[in-house]
Parts: C-alpha cells; sequence; structure tokens
C-alpha cells in the first residue's frame, strides 16, 4: 500500500559523549523513508541544494524501496544543515547551529504520480507545509503528523488546524505538556484527541513510548540497547517503522480502513521501537545501511518476548 513522506533532508554535526560526525547524511525524511523502506516502497518528498554531496544520493539510492522521484535538487540553493551536541545522559541535546537553505524556500511538490498515496506521513516541518501536503493527497486512508516545540511556540494555531485534518499525532512527552499545558502524559494524550486525532503516540525516549488512542491506552518500553551511539534520528525511524508496518497491514483498500485501530498501531508501535533501536548503535544511517531482515525479525522475536506477561 502506497507510504508517502514529507519532511527534511539534510547534513548533519553531531557530538556525543562517544564521539562526533561532521557533515554526515540527516534530516527527519531521510530517517523516516530508510526505516519504513523495510517493510513497504516508501515515497519521499524532499528538496535539497545543489550541494548535496553524490555520495548522499547513493546513500539514499541504497535502500531500494525508497521512491525518489520527489525529491528536487534546486539549482543555486543550499541544502539543510544541523548541528548538535547531547548531553552527557544523551536524553537532551543543545542545537550549535541551523542553516535553513531550502527550506526557507517554497516547499516541494508531490508528483501526479504520487498523489494516488493512501498512507501519509507529515514528518517535522511547519504545520503550515504539512497542511498543503495534506490537501494535495485526496485518496488518503491514514495520516500522521510529527511536530516540534518550535512550532507550538511560533504556529499553533495552523497546528490546531492540522490536528483536526490527521489520524495520529507523533511527539515527545515534553512536546505534549507544552501543547495541553498538562503534566500527566495520558491527560496530555487524551486533550490532544480532543483537538482532532484518533490517537497520539507519546515518545519518552529511554523511557519507551505511550499510544493514548480513542479505543484504549498502551505502554511499550524501549528496547534495552547496549550499543548507544547517537540517538539522532531515533525519533524518524521510530515513526518509519510504525507507518511501515501500518501500510503493510493495510494492503488493500478495505484493509486500510481498520489500519489506524487500537490494536493495528500498537503492533505497529512494537516495529518502531526495534528499528528505532538500531539506529541508535551509529552515527547517521550507518547501521541502517547495513541492517538485514533477519536481525529486524530477530531483535522484534526478542523485544516480543521481554514484555509478554
Amino acid at each position: 500500500m502506497s507510504l508517502i513522506v514529507t519532511g527534511t533532508i539534510g547534513i548533519d554535526t553531531v557530538y556525543t559523549p562517544t564521539g562526533h560526525a561532521s557533515k554526515v547524511l540527516g534530516g527527519s525524511g531521510t530517517y523516516f523513508a530508510a526505516a519504513a523502506s523495510f517493510y513497504t516502497p516508501v515515497r519521499l518528498v524532499a528538496c535539497v541544494g545543489d550541494d548535496f554531496p553524490p555520495t548522499f544520493m547513493s546513500t539514499l539510492s541504497h535502500f531500494r524501496g525508497v521512491d525518489l522521484t520527489g525529491l528536487e535538487v534546486r539549482k543555486g540553493s543550499k541544502t539543510f544543515a544541523w548541528g548538535g551536541k547531547y548531553h552527557p545522559d544523551m536524553n537532551g541535546r543543545d542545537t550549535l547551529f541551523t542553516e535553513l537553505g531550502v527550506l526557507a524556500e517554497a516547499p516541494p511538490k508531490v508528483p501526479g504520480s504520487y498523489r494516488d498515496s493512501r498512507f501519509v506521513f507529515l514528518a517535522n516541518t511547519h504545520p503550515g507545509v504539512q497542511i498543503g501536503m495534506v490537501e494535495q493527497l485526496p485518496q488518503r486512508s491514514l495520516t500522521v503528523a510529527d511536530t516540534m516545540d518550535l512550532w507550538i511556540n511560533t504556529a499553533k494555531s495552523d497546528l490546531l488546524v492540522l490536528l483536526r485534518k490527521v489520524d495520529g499525532l507523533v511527539l515527545n512527552f515534553d512536546e505534549a505538556e507544552l501543547l495541553t499545558g498538562r503534566k500527566n502524559v495520558v491527560s496530555a494524550g487524551r486533550h490532544i484527541l480532543e483537538m482532532g486525532p484518533k490517537f497520539v503516540v507519546i515518545k519518552k525516549g529511554e523511557h519507551g513510548a505511550l499510544l493514548v488512542h480513542r479505543e484504549g491506552i498502551a505502554a511499550l518500553p524501549a528496547y534495552p540497547t547496549e550499543q548507544v551511539i547517537d540517538p539522532t534520528g531515533c525519533g524518524d525511524t521510530f515513526a518509519g517503522g510504525l507507518m511501515g508496518s501500518l501500510a503493510t497491514q493495510g494492503k488493500d483498500p478495505e484493509a486500510a480502513k481498520t489500519a489506524g485501530s487500537f490494536d493495528s498501531v500498537r503492533r505497529a508501535l512494537v516495529h518502531g521501537t526495534v528499528i528505532a533501536s538500531f539506529t541508535i548503535e551509529a552515527f547517521s544511517l550507518d547501521r541502517l545501511k547495513n541492517l538485514t531482515r533477519p536481525e529486524i525479525d530477530k531483535r522484534y522475536a526478542d523485544y516480543a518476548a521481554m514484555v509478554r506477561v
């Protein structure tokens, strides 16, 4: 079933307690698409400048399930770049620099061949841009968005409009508190449902994730990864595993109608948790580039056995 994502492709410089990586491939759309491609073909809508390294384009092409028809290379423009330094416990980070580049320009257009997409993920960007994306996809069956504190603080009115147009929202626990004014994560989740979505996934880092759905509540722990190198992109690969699994569950139009059910989302969250646990084991997409489906399946089985009561 067709899955589409719009998000950033960037050049990252990252410092963690384990080391650093300078000018490596990053971006929300990049991590999402790479993770989702292990489950289903995924269509990527994004833009980069003509300074985008050919080696990075080769890396994107390495993930054979990623359709790059919607990737615009803009002549005379600069690729989005970001630098960050993680705290010693890796639960927080400080932004060192942000160079918007193409993100300060008009958003990329959705190719005509993508307009029949049924599963839609709106990776983190301005909610006005996310609304524009939604309006170009009339056949969507399930639409899920990501957001962040910047947009809650600066574009909340647009975000509230977006929430009435999507089925699900993914955000961090502190962003959920900021959006709702409620410290209790369950209460915050329930309040977000009143804003429009059928479900919300609240990420809690090393403490896992909470699903608050109109049909119920589920809590999942994080996979106990022993080798923690770089958390960058973990949230985006988490979403990629989640949506890739949901798209696989809804392979035909009839099944797609129930892909956003409580049981479907809860099962898909396990895949998101597992795929994110690999991302953290290396800088950039280095671990995902060498990841195999048998490795995913084994870790899925290990995780399922771990959480079974």
